[in-house]
């Protein structure tokens, strides 16, 4: 592991950690270079990744003005779109609607679940604590929102007390979000949780069982490769996930330079 990871990989459990205990972030002091050596092997060694796995070219991210495909339609427009959803029985509690934010070029999109209180109350998605560590764990690989992620959900309106949206509401905000992929075409795809991995892939396999490996989404002509992984909120209840999680972020990193994407 170099320097970099090291750190990276320190300041994102320190986050976890930290967010664990009370909700407050700390000032921690780095790993000295000793604490660096007893990180276990499997933490200095990059994952292998199946070669076999075909990327389309289609999936490229296409240089537009404003997030505008060859028929006139917009991420402005899926924005408005949302907006006057009432398709579902979400629309008549929420507060505002959520239809996501970030780079019109992202090198990946992260899909999770659906809006909490917070971002209920933002009108944006993952700002609270689960949002703020989800920015850690994206930037301690190189990515960040607006610059070159772009961050959605399966539904874009909360489910009340945060609960899992329902078939009915995922199937009807199903269209937004292909909407929102067919503009974006992101190189990669990240599912934050099994709600969102479970939907987009449509399998009824658990998350453990999905997670770090790259599967495959097919949406007309084009193949997107997804990489599973666990929610932030679920490591913010779990510690012991944070360690696969980091797994799972160096395997989305080595896909990104094997596509000579990664920004350094």
């Amino acid at each position: 592991m170099t320097s970099g990871e090291n750190t990276a990989l320190n300041d994102f459990l320190n986050l976890a950690s930290d967010y664990l205990k009370d909700g407050h972030a700390r000032v921690h002091k780095a790993i000295e270079p000793e604490e660096k050596a007893s990180l276990p092997l499997a933490y200095m060694v990059e994952e292998e990744i199946d070669g076999s796995e075909e990327i389309n070219e289609g999936a490229a991210i296409e240089e537009n003005r404003i997030g505008e495909n060859r028929d006139g339609d917009s991420l402005e427009a899926v924005s408005a779109d949302v907006g006057m959803c009432k398709a579902c029985v979400l629309a008549a509690t929420r507060k505002n609607t959520v239809p996501g934010e970030g780079s019109i070029h992202p090198l990946v999109m992260v899909i999770g679940e659906g809006p909490g209180a917070d971002e209920d109350a933002a009108g944006r998605p993952f700002v609270g604590r689960a949002g703020q560590l989800l920015d850690k764990m994206l930037e301690s690989i190189g990515l960040i929102r607006g610059k070159n992620c772009y961050i959605a959900n399966m539904v874009k309106c909360r489910p009340p007390g945060n609960r899992d949206p329902g078939a009915e509401e995922i199937s009807a905000c199903y269209h937004f979000l292909e909407r929102q992929i067919t503009l974006l075409k992101p190189a990669l795809i990240l599912c934050a949780g099994r709600v969102a991995t479970q939907n987009l892939l449509q399998t009824s396999k658990g998350i453990n069982a999905l997670r770090g490996q790259f599967l495959e989404f097919k949406m007309g002509e084009f193949k997107f490769p997804v990489l599973p992984t666990f929610h932030p909120s679920a490591i913010l209840r779990d510690e012991t996930l944070k360690r696969p999680a980091w797994e799972d972020l160096k395997l989305l990193r080595s896909r990104l330079a094997e596509m000579n994407l990664l920004l350094e």
